[in-house]
């Protein structure tokens, strides 16, 4: 086992530990374990940070220790502070190694909570908070002890610092790892806790489709040396945008990619803000919003001290709900928006608002408002891609149609991806990966037919398609060199679309090969004589039996 698959295990065994201990007190299956655990797990990652930052800032301080400095000898730790800046300010009291210490203390539970609490009202940690749409800030931390009985929460508590003391794990040699190694345990870390619930986003995108999405994105356009927007209107747990952010990389200056986000969800929002911490986008922090995305989308142009319009992005990825009852703010929707201003010639839901089906309200196409204002929130040359279901692609009539004119006429399609059926485990949809390009200046389109790839899987009760690494680079070469292939993908430009009533769907556009062989007429002849001697041959085997079953049926009725 390499070095990097041990320290993914003992990660993992943390994560373990710190369910079995939740499970030991009641919390397990309950909408507080999960708080507990990714709030504990930050609490490790982020503490083994600071102190791994103070043991490098020790080594440049001459004449003070690792004790001094965390002492503030001097008011040394303003200092230390303005080098970290991107990073959660701890003081000692709030670090492991002191709380370790406090374990035999009666009321070691309220030390443990005062800590996680301090840490978040440290005016320093201000932007790690994640803001709402109406402007107030979700902590950091809250006090998690609350959740036990009175009576086992100093127990608890100490076993959580047992957990994950120093003595058992330190994070410092993870820090130098990838954004691969950060995903994989990311993606262990909430396996248990983001499923689908109806609720804004809350469905994992699979690493692979959000490897695929990054890639494509970023070989649409050149990528420069310069500060990109990138944004999810649906951002969910937050694994489409931070493979685009790591797929844009690194310039001069730093990030690339400075993320925006929405998501309605709570906890989905929680899980975005450690996926950025974890991979090092702290800058980008104070762009997490919580809130509703098509009521009040939140991102803003600052102009001096007031805001001077909605926001346009270079990059916009989104996996949007599909379908739910959005019902109780449909129409405030519609009449807050339908005067919206027009960019880039369309108005915000330019196709309008799904109506509220009289039976079953949870099954309201929803994702055609998010593609609608994934379209109008595109900069004049912008990049997307949207995940849409399979039906989105085909459907002849209605407002899926109307979108799909739209993208047409604007000559804004670079192409789509029908991809194989389950790719999600959670949901049976089949889903399409549909890319916008407002600079597609070759009017080629590249549609590609993805639906027989990947090996089947079980997990749990649910039945998915995984896509292996081989199929994940030919979905991505195809797209990328615009290869025709037969049977899977095919390059059509934008008149012949419109023939087809602007059907997004591959296999519409394959060509249709008859295999036929040129033979000689001589030969052509004989081959016919020999098929009718043949035929005549098996009439008279056919006359034969007949002859010989109307025998045996006169011996047994005489």
């Amino acid at each position: 086992m390499t070095e990097i698959h041990v320290l993914e295990e003992k990660i993992k065994e943390i994560i373990d530990q710190l369910k079995g201990l939740c499970n030991q007190n009641g919390l397990g299956n309950q909408a507080v374990e999960e708080e507990i655990i990714t709030s504990v797990f930050l609490y490790k990652f982020l503490n083994d940070k600071f102190m791994y930052n103070i043991n490098e800032f020790e080594k440049e301080i001459d004449n003070l220790s690792k004790e001094d400095i965390l002492d503030n000898k001097d008011g040394i730790m303003d200092v230390f502070y303005s080098k970290y800046a991107s990073d959660v300010a701890f003081e000692y009291p709030q670090t492991i190694e002191y709380l370790v210490n406090q374990t035999s203390k009666d009321n070691f539970y309220e030390i443990f909570d005062d800590a996680l609490e301090n840490i978040s009202n440290n005016p320093l940690n201000e932007d790690f908070g994640i803001e709402t749409a109406e402007g107030n800030r979700e902590p950091l931390f809250n006090r998690i002890t609350e959740n036990v009985e009175l009576s086992g929460r100093n127990n608890f508590a100490k076993n959580l610092i047992g957990i994950i003391s120093q003595e058992k794990f330190d994070f410092s040699s993870a820090f130098k790892e990838n954004f691969d190694f950060y995903s994989t345990i990311f993606e262990y870390l909430i396996k248990d806790y983001n499923v689908a619930s109806g609720t804004y986003a809350e469905y994992y995108t699979p690493q692979a489709i959000s490897k695929i999405i990054a890639k494509i994105l970023v070989h649409m356009s050149p990528v420069k040396d310069i500060s990109y927007d990138i944004y999810d209107p649906s951002a969910g747990s937050g694994s489409l945008i931070l493979h685009l952010a790591h797929e844009l990389g690194e310039g001069s200056f730093g990030n690339k990619a400075q993320v925006y986000t929405q998501d309605i969800s709570a906890k989905s929002s929680r899980f975005l803000r450690i996926n950025m911490l974890l991979n090092g986008l702290t800058d980008s922090l104070d762009n997490i919003i919580q809130g509703n995305t098509l009521l009040s989308p939140a991102h803003y142009v600052e102009d001096g001290d007031s805001s001077s319009g909605i926001k346009r992005f270079d990059f916009i990825t989104s996996n949007p709900p599909f379908k739910m009852d959005f019902s109780s703010t449909r129409d405030t929707i519609e009449n807050k928006w339908s005067e919206s201003e027009e960019y880039d010639g369309l108005k915000r839901f330019f196709a309008g608002i799904p109506n509220i089906p009289p039976k079953d309200k949870d099954k309201m196409a929803v994702y055609l408002c998010f593609i609608q204002h994934i379209l109008w929130s595109l900069k004049e040359n912008g990049k997307a891609a949207i995940v849409v279901p399979t039906g989105f692609i085909t459907a002849k009539t209605g407002m899926p149609k109307n979108i799909r004119q739209v993208i047409i006429e604007k000559r804004w399609l670079k192409g789509v991806i029908a991809m194989p059926p389950n790719i999600f485990a959670n949901t049976g949809t089949n889903v399409s990966v549909i890319f916008i390009d407002k600079s597609n200046n070759d009017g080629e389109v590249i549609l590609i037919d993805a639906s027989k790839l990947g090996e089947k899987i079980k997990i749990n009760k649910n039945k998915k398609t995984v896509l292996r690494p081989f199929e994940i680079k030919q979905i991505e070469e195809t797209f990328i060199n615009q290869d025709t292939v037969d049977n899977f993908s095919v390059k059509v430009d934008f008149d012949t679309i419109t023939e087809r009533k602007y059907s997004f769907y591959a296999p519409q556009y394959f060509e249709i090969k008859n295999d036929f062989e040129e033979i000689p007429i001589e030969e052509f002849n004989s081959r016919m004589e020999n098929y009718k001697e043949e035929l005549l041959k098996l009439f008279d085997e056919s006359d034969e039996l007949t002859e010989q079953l109307k025998n045996i049926l006169d011996e047994f009725t005489s």
